[in-house]
């Protein structure tokens, strides 16, 4: 089989267009700019509403697919610099108004606390005994819990992670207004649908699993490791030095180091060679399928997650590459949605989900419809496994947060 090369002089696809709306500073001080009517100013307290309300109704703002389509995705990006900011306030508290050191020395018998209400009027009366002589009101959102997990040791940690979260967010924000303004995705990029679920799966989740499966093994296991056996009454010695005390914990990138590593898990000083010959089970001190909880601390095996991660990390990569975009293999989601039709029993109907693809790839309502469809349907279940399969240490005994965490 022969395969010819591309003609020389063929130009690349541009997928954006450069500069499609000058980036003005004058709108700021414009309210509702973008309403006809409520550019006229307030004069009920309903106008206060629909400018909230009308700020992200892009249909009304025009009726320019291509134009709501780049709208929304510039939106998206605001939207992550919201959660960016959010995140990055939860690790402020921890790290200015909590007792998470005294929690993580104690955790059965200390309650997590990350906020202290002012003397001012008597409302300190709010504040409780959590234990290890700290008053506060106690949380019930698992955070705690989930630092533990994550490998955060001291406060210095959660509030170097919240000024990273801070620089996220003016990422984030940066990256919104470069995407409208400066280099806008044509409308064939949002209905390129094959191409958008081969990076979502094998990018996003697939290396995202990758990484956090990185993190958990290099971070979390070596961490866990020797919390759970400070609080089990068997403290480790690492390289000389007995860890008996969270104040006595190592910096974090001590665990980096290979031989520390293969202190606690031999199957490290392996290194790749294992890796690279197929020998895979000289990791399985690391990346187990032990099954159950851990006795210590209530919650799932650390080595059985970072497993988890490694597995899906493979599965979506691979998953990542099973619809037909450039190479002309794989499958096409239009061609397998019309050709279910004919089919006496399962579906009758003659023309089957002719024009169904074409229909979800403009329609941004229908978009949104499914995926809230989805999200509503996977959130229970993701809040049925948080309280039957609890996987951050310690949550399981905590019943006020795995209340709050169901509900």
């Amino acid at each position: 089989m022969t395969i010819s090369p591309p003609e020389r002089g063929t130009k690349s696809k541009v997928s954006v267009d450069r500069d499609t709306v000058p980036i003005s500073f004058d709108v700021l001080g414009q309210p509702g700019h973008f309403d006809r009517a409520l550019k006229k100013g307030p004069r009920t307290t309903t106008w206060v509403w629909n400018l909230h309300s009308r700020a992200h109704d892009f249909d009304s703002h025009t009726s320019d697919l291509e134009d709501i389509s780049r709208k929304i995705f510039s939106a998206h990006f605001g939207h992550l610099a919201v959660v960016f900011i959010w995140l990055s306030g939860a690790f402020y508290h921890g790290a200015r108004f909590s007792n998470y050191s005294g929690w993580l020395a104690d955790p059965t018998n200390v309650k997590p606390s990350a906020q202290v209400v002012w003397p001012i009027f008597g409302q300190e009366i709010l504040n409780g005994d959590v234990g290890a002589g700290f008053h506060g009101i106690q949380i019930t959102s698992g955070l705690f819990q989930m630092w533990r997990a994550e490998g955060f040791t001291h406060e210095y940690e959660l509030l170097v992670t919240a000024i990273g979260g801070l620089v996220a967010a003016g990422l984030m924000l940066t990256a919104g207004a470069f995407h409208y303004h400066k280099a806008a995705p044509k409308l064939e990029w949002f209905q390129n649908a094959e191409s958008m679920l081969n990076h979502h799966l094998a990018g996003l989740i697939g290396l995202g699993s990758l990484g956090w499966a990185g993190h958990v093994i290099h971070v979390s296991l070596p961490v866990n490791q020797v919390l759970d056996a400070i609080d089990a009454g068997e403290p480790l010695t690492i390289s000389g030095q007995t860890i008996a005390t969270v104040a006595d914990m190592p910096p974090a990138q001590v665990f980096i180091d290979q031989g520390v590593m293969g202190q606690m898990f031999p199957g490290f000083n392996a290194g790749l060679a294992p890796f690279f010959s197929g020998n895979w089970a000289a990791y399985s001190d690391f990346l187990t399928f032990k099954g159950g909880v851990n006795p210590v601390t209530g919650g799932l095996w650390m080595t059985d997650i970072a497993h988890h991660h490694v597995a899906l990390a493979v599965m979506f990569i691979i998953a990542g590459h099973m619809y037909r975009t450039n190479f002309g293999i794989g499958h096409s989601i239009k061609e397998i949605l019309e050709g279910h039709k004919g089919d006496p029993l399962l579906f009758p109907a003659s023309r089957g989900h002719d024009g169904l693809y074409e229909f979800m790839t403009k329609s941004w309502h229908a978009q949104l419809a499914v995926n809230l469809a989805l999200t509503g349907s996977i959130s229970i279940v993701a809040a049925h496994h948080m309280y039957s399969m609890p996987p951050y240490p310690y949550l399981a005994t905590d019943y006020a947060t795995q209340l709050s965490l169901f509900t």
